[in-house]
């Protein structure tokens, strides 16, 4: 709350400075940040008597979303990257698919690789195990298991987070 919108009657004053002005009336308060050509901001509503200061209003908050900007534009978005492998995939196929687990892990995103099952191949569901199995000790050094292999329906599915 701003200037009019205060409604206690006596507010704990800060100076623009920072400094301690003490306890004074709502109207003196508002008179001497109209003085100074600065807000009344109430900072703490809940203390008893509320704690206000004076500052220019209209620069904090312009400070403070440009604070959010830049908090936003330094954080990073890990994406889910997906490898599909295939039970009877051949040696130059994995070594494609794994080069592109490896590139995704070093760009920091996280990689679900998957082994799709077609017609009778599910029966043989120890090969897709001993496929992410394969992945899985391959890219030990990059990354961590985040969900182990695991069947679900026509596919054994592995999560591989990056390790920082």
């Amino acid at each position: 709350m701003i200037n009019d919108e205060i409604r206690a009657k006596e507010v704990r004053l800060v100076g623009p400075d920072g400094e301690q002005i003490g306890i004074k009336p709502i109207r003196e308060a508002q008179q001497m940040a109209i003085d100074l050509n600065l807000d009344l901001v109430n900072i703490a509503p809940t203390a008893k008597p509320p704690v206000c200061r004076i500052m220019d209003y209209g620069k904090f908050r312009y400070e403070q979303q440009k604070k959010e900007k830049e908090a936003r534009k330094n954080q990073k978005i890990v994406d889910i990257k997906e490898v599909w492998f295939r039970a009877n995939i051949e040696e130059h196929d994995y070594q494609t698919k794994l080069r592109n687990v490896i590139k995704f892990l070093n760009e920091g995103d996280k990689v679900k690789c998957s082994v799709r099952f077609r017609g009778r191949e599910i029966t043989h569901a120890d090969i897709g195990q001993k496929i992410l199995e394969r992945v899985k000790a391959e890219v030990a050094e990059l990354s961590s298991v985040e969900r182990q292999p695991k069947l679900e329906g026509r596919s054994m599915i592995m999560i591989l987070a990056p390790k920082n």
